[in-house]
């Protein structure tokens, strides 16, 4: 029987919005002088959540685990046929598609991270690492667009909220499909670590 069931634990959507957040704002400011430290620290703060999703890909709750969204390439091409079928096929976590999607997304964000790190510290060639920072943004900027409209086109052909999903965790499943603990306190402390974070590094506070 099927029920409203927990599938995405605090952290991952902490991380999620949080990414969400940190590389738009990273990405608007990227051009303006006047806003340049508030670039660098949204550059830090995604670093640090990608870093934080590598270890929770491995010791997260079972959604959250790279092994759930790791699919055979002939399971995604499956998948996407099947989005144009009567029955399209329907997961509780991540789809093969939604899957692809957050590895490029992880693999485009570090390598901008780093490219950022590596022109902001003056490290080798600067029009190198600058050229390469741009096409990774862009890049990454493309993969956001394109995994918008698969929720868009999920949501719709599942009749499911999956935007309303990844802030209340919740989905519909059977019972024994849901996770066990939210980890809560984790989740709230990621929220007090970026704050004190991005209070310090721009200012608002010292010690």
């Amino acid at each position: 029987m099927l029920q409203r069931v927990l599938v995405w634990d605090v952290p991952t959507r902490v991380f999620h919005w949080l990414l969400a957040v940190s590389f738009a704002g990273a990405y608007l400011t990227a051009e303006s002088e006047r806003y340049r430290d508030i670039h660098v620290a949204l550059g830090y703060l995604m670093f640090g959540l990608l870093l934080f999703r590598l270890v929770w890909g491995f010791a997260g709750t079972a959604y959250a685990r790279f092994s759930s969204f790791l699919y055979a390439p002939s399971a995604v091409v499956t998948y996407v046929r099947s989005l144009f079928s009567q029955q399209p096929q329907h997961h509780v976590g991540h789809n093969p598609a939604g899957g692809v999607a957050i590895f490029l997304l992880l693999l485009l964000g570090l390598l901008i991270s780093v490219s950022g790190l590596g022109l902001y510290w003056e490290l080798g060639d600067e029009d190198w690492w600058e050229e390469l920072h741009e096409i990774a943004a862009n890049l990454m900027l493309l993969v956001v667009l394109v995994h918008i409209a698969g929720v868009v086109v999920s949501s719709v052909l599942h009749k499911e909220n999956l935007p309303r999903s990844m802030v209340t965790g919740y989905k519909t499943a059977h019972a024994d499909q849901g996770i066990a603990r939210p980890y809560a306190g984790l989740g709230l402390g990621m929220l007090g670590v970026v704050a004190v974070f991005l209070l310090v590094y721009l200012g608002g506070l010292t010690f």
